[in-house]
């Protein structure tokens, strides 16, 4: 594809919406969906999405869902941030109207059924590796008081599922409301309730007693809008919700 400045002659979008830097493997092509449904038929949904592999996975699945790919636009619109294209898809015949609704709910359901599955070995001394899809890694053991370990304890990569899952959606929220950050940092502290229970030299709970976590945004954004966009996270990540249920769950924000 050539990059343009304008949108192409004669178009003017029924619906817009932000994609973020969401892949088409990270629900994109749910929201794509979603907003199809909004559109009339004939008519345009714009787009807009910061993914670079976007530019190439858009017209192959135009193509198979039924509807048009009319092109792109990259940095026209006012106030948009570097990096953002406009993606145009025109809406299939009538006919799609019910296939595109059967395959929202299909993606839906196979969504919401979706299981994650991982297999972990005992790899070495104090060693486990864990295979997940494409990839792996390495843990060591379950907490460590060591300052310097070969591989990172479960308990750390606990706590850094977390604050790593904050942060990246964070961004991704960031950028589907067009607030821009200079930067997203997180620190993440967690305490058991009793180590020594876990080493079995006690009887007593080896659970977090407690865990905090800090952000701090760097922006120039009004500060409400940047603090909303972080509680929004906060509310819809999985691992925070489920940390929340089961132990003493502090979380803090802060522009800076």
């Amino acid at each position: 594809m050539t990059a343009a400045s304008t949108p192409p002659p004669g178009i003017t979008p029924d619906v817009v919406f932000d994609g973020g830097d969401l892949d088409c493997g990270s629900g994109l092509v749910l929201m794509i969906r979603e907003h199809m449904l909004l559109v009339p038929v004939g008519g345009v949904l714009e787009m807009k999405s910061s993914e670079p592999t976007v530019a190439d996975d858009l017209p192959p699945w135009c193509r198979m869902a039924g509807h048009e790919y009319l092109g792109h636009a990259q940095g026209a619109a006012p106030g948009q941030a570097p990096g953002v294209v406009r993606y145009f898809v025109r809406r299939g015949a009538q006919e799609q109207l019910a296939s595109e609704a059967k395959a929202l709910a299909d993606d839906k359901a196979k969504a919401k059924a979706y299981v994650w599955r991982l297999r972990t070995r005992a790899t070495g001394h104090q060693k486990a590796t864990v295979y997940c899809r494409n990839f792996s890694w390495d843990l060591g053991q379950s907490a460590s008081f060591e300052e310097k370990d070969a591989h990172p304890s479960a308990v750390e990569a606990l706590l850094g599922a977390l604050g790593g899952s904050l942060a990246t959606a964070y961004a991704t929220e960031c950028a589907r409301r067009g607030l821009e950050l200079d930067d997203i940092e997180l620190t993440v502290a967690g305490r058991l309730a009793n180590v020594l229970a876990h080493l079995g030299m006690e009887v007593g709970d080896p659970s977090f007693a407690d865990i905090e976590v800090k952000c701090y945004a760097s922006s120039l954004d009004d500060e409400a809008a940047v603090r909303s966009a972080f509680e929004d996270v906060v509310a819809r990540s999985p691992i925070a919700a489920t940390l929340k249920k089961a132990t003493a769950l502090t979380i803090k924000f802060a522009v800076v």
